[in-house]
C-alpha cells in the first residue's frame, strides 16, 4: 500500500513539472507557480464569498439576543431591561439623522442579495422599536439625564465632604476663620450638608423612577414590551434560531462543495481531453488546475467531520453514556477518523484502484496497464514508466495480460489455485 501510494505521488509530482514527459524549464515553471497562487487565492476567496451567502442565525433571527435577555426574569428585574431597550430606542431617535436607516431597513438590508430571510417575529419587533424611535418620547429622557446628572454631582459633593471632614474638624478645633480654611465645608455644617444633598438626591430618583415608568408605559412602549413579554412569540423565535444555528455549517459547506464541484468537473474533463490527443501544454495545466480544485475539497471534507450534525450527535452519546464528560468527544474523534480513514482506503483497493478492474478498461484502450498512457501496438514494455505489461500462462506458457481472469490464447483461468 505505501509502495503504491509513494508512487501516485511521484506519478502526480512528475505530472506537475513535466511536458510530454519532458522537464519544464525554469521560466515556464515560475509562470506555472504564480498562475497557481493566482488560482488558489480567487478560489479560496470564492469559497470565503459563497459560504457568507447563507444569513447566519444571528442574521436569521437578529431580535433573538435582545429578546432572551427581557425573556430572563433575574437580569429583567436586575437590570430594568424593560426600560434599558425602550431609552435605547429613544435615544438613537434623538441622536441619528433622518437619513439614518431604521431598524427595520437594516434587517431587511441584510437580507438583501443573500440565501434566506429575516424571521418575520423580528421583523415585528423591528418595527415596534423603530416607532418608540420616532416618537416624541426625547424630553422625557432629557428630564432622566438631567436629573441623573444632578445626583451624581450632588454623590460627588457628599465624597467630598467626607474626605475633608477631618481637615475641616482640625480647622474647627483651631479656631481658624471660613475665609482662612482650605475645605468647602466646616465640621458644624457637614452634617447638614450631607443631610440636604442626600434628601435631594433621594427625591431625584424617585422622580427618575417615576419618568422611567412614565417612558416605558407609552404606547408606543407598551406595544414593544408586550411583543417581548409574549412568551410563545419567544419560543417561535428561540426554535428558530436554534435550528438556524444547527444547520448553518451543513449548508455553509453543502454550498462550498457545489461551488467547487463545476471547476472540478471541467478540470477533470480537459485534463482527460489533453492527455487523449496528447496536448502537453494543456494537460499541464489542466493537472495544476485539477489539483489547486481539489486542494479546498481535501479541506473541506475534515471540516464535514466538525459540523454540528455529527459532533451533537457525538455530544449527545457522550452525555447519555458518560454524563458531562465531553472531552471524551475529542477520544471519539480520534478514534473514529482512523477508522473512517481505514474503511475508505478498503473501498478505494477493492473497487476505485482495483488494478484487475483497471487492468481490463487499460487493454481495451490500449493503454499501459500501470500508468494509463496509450501504448504502440504490441510493446511488452511502456515507454513512460517501463511496465511490463504481460505474465506467462501456466497453462499453455503463452504471455497474456497481467491482471485479467483469463488467459488470451487458451482460455484458462489464471486465478484459478495452481496460479
Amino acid at each position: 500500500m505505501w509502495s503504491r501510494l509513494k508512487r501516485w505521488f511521484g506519478s502526480a509530482f512528475r505530472r506537475s513539472r513535466t511536458i510530454n514527459n519532458e522537464p519544464l524549464n525554469k521560466v515556464s515553471l515560475v509562470v506555472i507557480i504564480v498562475i497557481d497562487i493566482f488560482i488558489l487565492v480567487n478560489v479560496f476567496s470564492g469559497l470565503s464569498e459563497i459560504g457568507r451567502w447563507p444569513l447566519m442565525a444571528s442574521e436569521s433571527y437578529p431580535c433573538y439576543q435582545d429578546w432572551q435577555i427581557y425573556q430572563d426574569p433575574q437580569l429583567r428585574k436586575a437590570e430594568n431591561q424593560a426600560f434599558k431597550l425602550v431609552s435605547q430606542a429613544v435615544r438613537i431617535g434623538m441622536e441619528t439623522p433622518s437619513s439614518f436607516l431604521s431598524l427595520t431597513s437594516q434587517y431587511q438590508q441584510s437580507q438583501r442579495d443573500r440565501l434566506g430571510s429575516a424571521s418575520p417575529l423580528c421583523l415585528q419587533y423591528a418595527e415596534r422599536y423603530d416607532q418608540i424611535t420616532k416618537a416624541n418620547y426625547s424630553n422625557i429622557l432629557v428630564s432622566i439625564n438631567q436629573k441623573q446628572a444632578t445626583i451624581n454631582q450632588l454623590e460627588a459633593e457628599n465624597q467630598k465632604i467626607r474626605e475633608q471632614y477631618d481637615s475641616s474638624l482640625l480647622e474647627q478645633i483651631a479656631g481658624q476663620s471660613r475665609d482662612q480654611a482650605i475645605t468647602d465645608v466646616g465640621a458644624d455644617q457637614a452634617r447638614q450638608k450631607l443631610e440636604a444633598n442626600q434628601a435631594t438626591i433621594q427625591t431625584n430618583r424617585q422622580a427618575i423612577a417615576g419618568l422611567e415608568q412614565t417612558l416605558i408605559t407609552q404606547p408606543a412602549s407598551r406595544s414593544f414590551l408586550a411583543l417581548l413579554a409574549d412568551r410563545s412569540q419567544f419560543e417561535q423565535v428561540a426554535q428558530g434560531y436554534q435550528r438556524s444555528l444547527f444547520w448553518y455549517p451543513a449548508l455553509q459547506l453543502l454550498l462550498q462543495i457545489i461551488f467547487l464541484a463545476p471547476l472540478l468537473a471541467i478540470a477533470t474533463v480537459i485534463h482527460r481531453y489533453a492527455e487523449r490527443r496528447d496536448y502537453g501544454l494543456l494537460a499541464l495545466l489542466s493537472w495544476h488546475l485539477l489539483v489547486i480544485f481539489s486542494l479546498p475539497l481535501l479541506f473541506k471534507a475534515f471540516e464535514l467531520l466538525r459540523i454540528n450534525i455529527i459532533f451533537n450527535a457525538l455530544s449527545q452519546l457522550v452525555q447519555a453514556l458518560f454524563g458531562q464528560l465531553l472531552f471524551l468527544v475529542s477520544y471519539l474523534y480520534i478514534f473514529l477518523i482512523p477508522a473512517l480513514g481505514f474503511g475508505i482506503i478498503k473501498l478505494a483497493q477493492a473497487w476505485i484502484f482495483n488494478p484487475r478492474i483497471q487492468a481490463a478498461n487499460r487493454v481495451q484502450k490500449s493503454r499501459c496497464i500501470k500508468c494509463a498512457k496509450r501504448l504502440p501496438a504490441q510493446e511488452a514494455h511502456c515507454p513512460h514508466c517501463g511496465h511490463y505489461q504481460y505474465i506467462e500462462c501456466h497453462h499453455c506458457h503463452h504471455l497474456t495480460y497481467q491482471y485479467l481472469p483469463y488467459c488470451r490464447a487458451c482460455g484458462e483461468n489464471l486465478r484459478s489455485p495452481q496460479s
